[in-house]
């Protein structure tokens, strides 16, 4: 290690040291102010991964909430949206932009409010949150029509159903690659690393609501489900992603409304699901297939 590598790596553990001091004063005396600054942390987003520009696209901007949301789109036909996560790019979804096309598929891809090539939204520079991924995503579909299938990864799950129970976009199937179930589950998770007492957990919750304008129960992926009617859906995750939850996608695809199948991975981690030959063969497949060509497998893994 080198001297500035290692002078990084100590300023990072103070800083991390006297955040989880600050947080235990919190809990003591102030739990609401202590919620306000996790949530202001939880909402930061974090540096995006470098991708390498897709040749051939025709590149577009829309505007979400006063703001513009820069993207690509590629070939003609039904259109599939590829939407990125938390922290990430358009372009990591880029490896399915080929098979896609060739299939007869216009693919269109875009960077998030405060992510990439996209200006901040109204939580400002540097922060973001799933409804303003939703209004982004339907701010692209006004412009791009309704889709033949939306593929999400992460916590992109959360506005690809977002944007149609509150926006027009409607799709024929979905595609969640390694999905994020839900946001009160990954805050208490969240709690557990950092050790947030239980009264600035609440806090968070309190500010989270008031900062976003939607409860936090009801950022939950199958209740949204709920809301749609019953699309075909195919879930991708690896038994060892550390970033969202295998046994979280069991259960979703168990409880879904329509047709379900879970394809487990063991190896593959969080992003390199993105890339992996045999994910995007199986996701293309299923894109490819007529409404009746999955079978009824809610709860059987592959």
């Amino acid at each position: 290690m080198t001297v500035k590598a290692l002078q990084k790596s100590t300023s990072v553990r103070a800083k991390q040291q006297a955040f989880a001091i600050t947080l235990r004063a919190a809990e003591l005396v102030a739990p609401a102010a202590g919620g306000k600054l996790v949530t202001r942390r939880w909402f930061t987003v974090p540096p995006h991964p470098v991708v390498r520009p897709l040749p051939g696209g025709r590149p577009f901007t829309v505007t979400a909430q006063g703001a513009s949301v820069r993207g690509v789109s590629f070939g003609a036909g039904p259109v599939v949206y590829l939407v990125h996560g938390w922290g990430g790019l358009g372009g990591q979804l880029g490896a399915f932009v080929k098979p896609l096309q060739d299939s007869g598929f216009q693919v269109v891809i875009f960077d998030a409010p405060a992510h990439g090539a996209s200006d901040p939204g109204p939580s400002g520079p540097g922060r973001s949150h799933g409804l303003e991924f939703g209004r982004a995503l339907d701010a692209v579909a006004a412009r791009f029509g309704p889709a033949h299938t939306i593929v999400a990864h992460s916590m992109g799950a959360v506005p690809a159903l977002l944007a149609q129970v509150h926006g027009w976009l409607s799709t024929e199937r979905l595609v969640f690659l390694a999905p994020m179930r839900d946001l009160a589950t990954h805050f208490d998770r969240f709690a557990a690393q950092v050790g947030i007492g239980p009264r600035v957990r609440r806090g968070m919750t309190v500010a989270t609501e008031r900062w976003v304008g939607y409860p936090v129960r009801g950022v939950d992926v199958l209740e949204l489900s709920r809301q749609l009617a019953p699309v075909p859906l195919l879930v991708v995750h690896d038994h060892r992603d550390r970033e969202t939850s295998h046994e979280d996608s069991v259960r979703l695809v168990a409880n879904w409304a329509g047709p379900a199948r879970l394809i487990s991975t063991d190896g593959l981690g969080h992003r390199r699901l993105l890339v992996d030959p045999g994910v995007i063969r199986e996701v293309v497949g299923f894109v490819r297939a007529g409404s009746g060509a999955l079978q009824q497998s809610a709860g059987r893994s592959a």
